[in-house]
């Protein structure tokens, strides 16, 4: 077991979020839940980035290289779960070799966020086009991209 494993998970699950604030509490004007849907809808960035709720800094994950790929695993669940606290998840395919899988989960506390107290705020990585998609083979667009024109129904060719 890498030394620093112990360390890594603690310092992970001390980053679970441990009260929920809830919104009801306090309450919101008409005017300022219609300036954050504007905001929003207006993609204007977050103010911070995940690690600013979490504590958690990117510095404090050693390489993928230096953990076996069950010790990627263990780091990553407990990743998830701690991610789940705050109400984030990441999108990313199963089938990413394991050391990729972390690199991609760890660069979430870089990503620009806000923090819900109800609904999941999913960080996404595909571009939705394949040939440049940084999942490479992995992408699961792909096989919607590569499906023939031929099997997708054609205007006036509807089985109804």
């Amino acid at each position: 077991m890498h030394p620093y494993l112990p360390h890594l998970l603690s310092d992970i699950a001390d980053a679970h979020r441990s009260e929920l604030v809830i919104e009801a509490e306090i309450p919101k004007t008409f005017e300022e839940e219609m300036e954050e849907i504007e905001r929003w809808v207006e993609g204007e960035e977050p103010a911070h980035d995940f690690s600013y709720y979490c504590g958690l800094q990117t510095e404090q994950f050693p390489p993928a290289e230096q953990f076996t790929v069950e010790e990627i695993h263990l780091v990553c669940k407990a990743f998830q779960k701690m991610m789940f606290t705050w109400n984030e998840d990441a999108d990313l395919p199963e089938t990413l070799p394991a050391n990729r899988y972390y690199e991609l989960l760890i660069s979430t506390l870089n990503f620009q966020t806000d923090i819900v107290n109800s609904g999941f705020i999913t960080f996404e990585f595909c571009s939705c086009y394949p040939p440049d998609c940084i999942f490479k083979e992995h992408c699961t667009c792909r096989e919607y991209w590569d499906t023939e024109e031929t099997e997708v129904p054609q205007i006036g060719k509807l089985p109804f």
